[in-house]
């Protein structure tokens, strides 16, 4: 199964991870005791976090360490960007019609003169 980096994300305990590992790079063992949750779960995100290329697993001895690559989350940043630009025109025209509706007489003014 192909993964990318939205998937990665998905999952609170995912975002932890990388949040943890970005830190410092960290052996399994570490990460785990960070989790209310099994070894072999942590295992099973550790390994999707590595198939969406933002951790890499480094064996160093018998232990396995987590190193963060985060280059892959610019992916995310270019397309939260694009609905940041949209957002920000549709903002930026309803601050132009409510300042056009603030200056425009209204039809209660022009029946008091």
């Amino acid at each position: 199964m192909r993964r990318d980096v939205f998937q990665a994300l998905a999952d609170p305990t995912r975002r932890e991870i990388i949040g943890l590992i970005a830190r410092q790079s960290l052996n399994l063992n570490a990460v785990a005791e960070q989790f209310d949750i099994s070894r072999p779960a942590i295992s099973k995100h550790i390994k999707i976090l590595s198939e969406c290329g933002l951790i890499s697993v480094r064996k160093e001895g018998r232990e396995r360490y987590c190193i963060a690559q985060l280059d892959k989350l610019q992916e995310v940043s270019d397309w939260v960007e694009q609905y940041k630009i949209f957002w920000t025109k549709r903002f930026d025209a309803l601050d132009l019609y409510l300042k056009q509706l603030k200056k425009a007489p209204t039809k209660t003014n022009k029946n008091k003169k």
